[in-house]
């Protein structure tokens, strides 16, 4: 069984200054549910952070510790990005888009993958603990920003 998580949320402010907080890796930790800390471990190709970039990260989730290493796929600020793992417990795939709104920005986070192992015996649990800890992502995003 897969898991295939979809959230999203208006934050009241541009899409640029939403994106490009949620899209700086250096800031997972203060906003993203479980994320203990985040370091870039390989830069994009035209360095920096962009395609190709590699963001490790040691998580908890479900009382468990995660080390799982996200490269991105596709970095197009601040509209997209996305992130699939390269390195970890289960495959993933993270996608943050941002849009324009009448009252701000429409914010999404998608979270896609596989549940083998201890995972595959959670899934429904998984699902539903992935959805509760992205909708609070997006409420701490919002928080963060508008303090």
């Amino acid at each position: 069984m897969t898991i295939d998580v979809s959230v999203e949320r208006v934050v009241p402010l541009p899409p640029e200054r939403v994106a490009g907080y949620a899209m700086d890796w250096r800031h997972d930790a203060d906003w993203t549910q479980g994320i203990r800390t985040a370091e870039l471990t390989r830069e994009a190709d035209a360095g920096g952070f962009g395609a190709g970039a590699e963001v490790t990260r040691t998580a908890s989730f479900l009382g468990r510790r995660i080390d799982y290493v996200l490269r991105v796929t596709a970095y197009d600020p601040p509209r997209l990005l996305d992130m699939e793992s390269v390195a970890g417990p289960l495959p993933m795939h993270v996608t943050y888009a941002f849009a324009p709104h009448p009252r701000g920005t429409l914010a999404r986070i998608r979270v896609r993958g596989g549940s083998g192992g201890f995972y595959r015996l959670a899934a429904p649990l998984l699902a539903r603990q992935v959805r509760s800890s992205l909708r609070k992502d997006l409420r701490d995003l919002e928080l963060r920003l508008t303090e």
